[in-house]
């Protein structure tokens, strides 16, 4: 299983993603499923992907394959951040035809992902890219995309990520919800990979890795659950709990 969030602040982005792949109990391996394309001053871009393996590796092969050979359009062509969907759409789904072709036995080679970044001058985006092809932007009110398994990690995301909370925070704030979803889904696991782009830097952000013996993933998950321990203690009593104190 996969666990890939993107978050769109006023101050810039944040990109979030697990690196297991389980294709059973006795083939557990990492995996990659952050890849950057960036030319400095000109564009950042981010794809987070999920999915069957096969494909998305072959869609990242064919995207950086069109950039080398200068084919169009490719990443470092398209005008805007919905032209880069689409093209990243049309990669994915052919990839996705002729892996269907190719199996006699009936699999599915669906993937899906989150496409982020910004070009030039134009704000940042993020976009959630199906595996039939089509893709949604972000909301306003809810300004953060999710792909693989996402519930365990919702409930956080939902309460607190709005446009004006600050990037480190939101950050923070990806971490907590992918713990939260490691914690509930082995399947989902470490190195969690994030990247924290400085909106209109067009640099390649900052990036980092955090393995599960990683001090500051470890202070995170435990700052955490001391949080919700206080944050329960601290409610409100049921009417007759303060009687039976009096």
């Amino acid at each position: 299983m996969t666990y890939c969030l993107a978050i769109n602040t006023n101050e810039g982005l944040v990109f979030c993603s697990d690196s297991r792949t389980n294709a059973g109990f006795d083939n557990i391996s990492t995996y990659t499923k952050m890849h950057s394309f960036v030319w400095p001053q000109d564009r950042f871009m981010v794809l987070l992907a999920a999915g069957n393996l096969a494909t998305t590796q072959s869609v990242i092969k064919r995207l950086n394959a069109d950039i080398d050979k200068s084919l169009q359009p490719n990443l470092r062509t398209v005008a805007n951040m919905h032209e880069a969907a689409d093209y990243v759409a049309l990669v994915s789904t052919d990839v996705q035809k002729q892996q269907s072709l190719r199996d006699s036995a009936g699999g599915t080679y669906e993937a899906t992902f989150i496409l982020g970044g910004q070009i030039g001058s134009e704000p940042p985006e993020t976009l959630l890219i199906y595996a039939q092809g089509n893709y949604i932007h972000e909301s306003n009110e809810h300004p953060f995309l999710q792909i693989g398994e996402i519930k365990y990690g919702k409930p956080i995301l939902d309460r607190v990520i709005k446009r004006h909370v600050q990037l480190e925070a939101a950050a923070r704030c990806a971490l907590v919800s992918m713990n939260s979803t490691m914690r509930s889904n082995l399947t989902v696991g470490p190195p969690v990979e994030m990247m924290i782009y400085e909106k209109d830097s067009l640099n390649g952000g900052r990036r980092f890795n955090l393995t599960e013996d990683d001090p500051f993933a470890k202070n995170i998950s435990q700052s955490w659950n001391a949080g919700l321990t206080q944050a329960l203690e601290n409610l409100p009593r049921f009417p007759w709990e303060s009687e039976a104190t009096k």
